[in-house]
């Protein structure tokens, strides 16, 4: 391939990574092409480009998965190359064909490469012949499962189930005994069939305390290939990378080398070109044996952490590659410099099962400082919603040691604000303070495992009463309204009335059912606030000079700094990293409340069913009029990759206004269930009627 030299190239991604690449594109020169769906039209990677160039509806089906319409717009703006990014068209090799019967160059592997590393088991198989190492297991295509069971006995327990054409560890089956594995593999054919269109399986022995360690290879077109050294992505919900470091505190000098040599070796044998990722499993209890996994033909979401250390720009290696360049970095040159460390942050509730969230970016602050750097999409303004992959941004953190680089990404995740979409950053906080990840005791495991003891801020007195004084000091008659540089008694929820103050009550829903109200006698700048049933205690909020949406909350002796936007009826706060939203609920929706739960009965389940989180609904089971039992699944809501089965909570006849198609909000009713009442016990549940003897109010 001779050298040539791009004028212009087409960035087929969204979010983030679009953000970055035509970032380094902008940098070296070249002319950048965004690509958006109608869902995108005013995301930031649009802004950042030089042009752009609308895609399709918002679905990733009629919009970045579609090549036929990439390409279409690669031509209409003389784009000679495509990158990718990661997710999407990034390792498709029918696309990546497509590119060269069009003469636009696909900045990623040939597709051999992609062919050959595409698939676990015909990858595993090959690297095994060129002196990689690899777990033992049976990887053999077409096997049945009584195959698989007979192969088995010399795999040996506990093993892993993995769905031959898999990503992102969806699809695996741990199975601990050999009673178990019949069972399993049916269920791990319908899963990945289901999930892939491909129900082929393999069978790996699973390693305890497993790491995963990952290796950064380029590799050019004139036969050079390097390693950038490891990353250490063992920190994973799931099997989803949370948090990644370069370098691995686990390895020697000894086992980088060799480990790295490996991923070369795995490079060389299908002709690799370009940046690209050696996935291996290296036991914390055998840390110098490590086993290939896969390869991933293209860049990583946590690839800046390997920048960071080596001061090597992978996109820029990756489009002057793909132009034909030879590498001028040799091995020799690579040194890995100090630490760094990566968070995502994603769009998502920890305290809800990690369900997916939507929103409107209404505050934003992102870290800046010595050390840091946000790969990111989001700007103030952008709304957040449930089309595609929950990731926001990434933040990192580099420092001379792997301690002060945790200690900075803390920091730098503590200073980050955003306002208006619930993320998972006092999650990542959590796990950043943990005594093993400090220590650099890891496995794949530990997030599961510390899970259940995290002990997540909500909402607390300290921030309910800043809440409620944000919303005592707006200007009007009642908190939020419009009305604006009104003054005097008369327009200020004061309290005021002869005699004692009165007392001005702010109900702020913390969930879909329960509510906390607050009691505040006096001004914002110096009130008595009262929480619950507990005592009044001293409290005042002022603004924070130069700093919008900033107010500094004195509650009970104690400061702090907190970020508060009101959108509507909700008031969004944020502090440390935490942010939480408080729905302020007006006396109308109150007193409709009571009405409802007046003839309640004490214990009983409520009859609406509601939505964990905001999507669409993709399926419907049952219609209204229908009896259903308590557990039956009632419609089901997809958002950002996820389903989530919504069901009955108790049994009776169901009351659905909704289609596939709708979309849904967080905590939306989507269905009522009115249980039936047992004939027997009609009686017994009828309100009583008390005769009015005058006494009653």
């Amino acid at each position: 391939m001779t050298t040539t030299t791009f004028e212009t190239v087409l960035v087929a991604n969204r979010g983030e990574i679009a953000c970055r690449i035509i970032r380094t594109l902008r940098e070296s020169g070249i002319r950048s092409i965004a690509v958006y769906s109608d869902a995108d039209r005013d995301a930031l990677h649009v802004s950042l480009a030089d042009a752009a160039v609308r895609l399709g509806g918002a679905a990733p089906a009629d919009s970045y998965l579609n090549f036929e319409a990439v390409l279409a717009a690669a031509a209409r703006t003389g784009a000679q190359a495509i990158h990718p990014g990661y997710g999407f068209l990034s390792e498709n090799q029918a696309f990546a064909q497509a590119c060269a019967d069009a003469g636009i160059v696909f900045i990623g592997p040939s597709v051999h490469a992609l062919n050959m590393m595409g698939d676990k088991i015909r990858s595993k198989n090959h690297v095994a012949g060129y002196g990689v190492p690899i777990i033992p297991g049976v990887a053999q295509p077409g096997l049945s499962n009584e195959q698989l069971i007979a192969a088995a006995v010399d795999v040996g327990y506990p093993m892993l189930i993995k769905p031959s054409a898999g990503g992102g560890g969806k699809g695996m089956h741990v199975v601990e005994r050999a009673e178990d594995l019949p069972a399993t593999l049916e269920t791990a054919r319908r899963v990945a069939l289901s999930a892939f269109g491909d129900d082929t399986l393999l069978l790996e022995r699973l390693v305890p305390t497993p790491r995963h360690i990952e290796v950064q290879v380029l590799a050019d077109n004139h036969g050079t290939v390097i390693h950038l050294g490891e990353r250490e992505c063992s920190l994973q919900r799931r099997h989803q990378k949370v948090i990644e470091e370069a370098p691995s505190p686990l390895l020697d000098e000894a086992t980088r080398s060799r480990i790295g040599e490996a991923a070369c070796a795995a490079a060389r044998s299908v002709g690799y070109s370009g940046a690209g990722t050696v996935e291996f499993l290296v036991s914390a209890a055998a840390p110098d044996e490590f086993f290939f996994m896969e390869m991933n033909t293209r860049l990583q979401v946590e690839h800046p952490v390997t920048e960071m250390v080596t001061g090597i720009d992978l996109v820029d290696w990756q489009v002057r590659i793909a132009a034909g360049e030879p590498l001028t970095v040799a091995q020799s040159d690579v040194t890995l410099t100090g630490h760094a460390i990566e968070a995502r942050v994603y769009a998502e509730n920890p305290e809800r099962g990690f369900l997916p969230t939507t929103g409107t970016v209404l505050q934003l602050h992102e870290a800046t400082g010595e050390g840091v750097r946000v790969d990111s999409s989001l700007a103030p303004g952008l709304t957040i919603a449930s089309h595609y992959d929950p990731m926001l941004a990434k933040v990192i953190a580099w420092a001379p040691t792997r301690l002060e680089a945790l200690t900075r990404l803390d920091r730098a995740l503590a200073d980050t604000v955003l306002l208006g979409v619930h993320t998972n950053t006092e999650y990542l906080r959590l796990l950043l303070a943990d005594a093993d990840v400090r220590a650099g005791r890891l496995d794949t495991g530990l997030i599961e495992r510390k899970l259940p003891d995290l002990k997540f801020r909500g909402a607390d007195a300290q921030l309910l009463a800043a809440a409620a004084l944000f919303l005592h000091g707006r200007t009007g008659l009642t908190a939020g309204s419009d009305v604006a540089g009104a003054n005097g008694v008369w327009t200020r929820p004061s309290g005021w009335r002869m005699g004692s103050p009165r007392p001005v009550r702010y109900s702020l829903g913390v969930s879909a059912t329960e509510s906390v109200d607050v009691r505040v006698v006096g001004e914002a700048g110096a009130a008595s606030v009262l929480i619950g049933e507990g005592p009044a205690v001293s409290a005042s909020l002022t603004t924070v000079p130069g700093r919008a949406g900033s107010f500094s909350v004195e509650y009970d002796g104690e400061n702090t700094v907190f970020a508060i936007e009101q959108s509507g009826a909700r008031v969004h706060i944020g502090v440390d990293g935490f942010s939480l939203e408080l729905r302020y609920r007006s006396r109308a929706e109150q007193l409709a409340e009571h009405l409802a739960n007046r003839d309640r009965v004490p214990g009983a389940v409520s009859p609406d069913v509601r939505s964990p989180m905001p999507g669409t609904v993709i399926a419907v089971h049952a219609a209204t009029g229908d009896t259903v039992t308590a557990g039956q699944t009632i419609l089901v809501v997809e958002a950002m990759k996820m389903e989530h089965k919504l069901v009955a909570s108790a049994a009776g006849r169901v009351t659905v206004n909704l289609k596939v198609g709708d979309l849904v909000a967080l905590d939306q009713v989507v269905a009522s269930v009115l249980a039936a009442t047992p004939p027997d016990t009609a009686a017994d549940t009828a309100p009583e009627t008390t005769p009015d003897n005058g006494d009653s109010a």
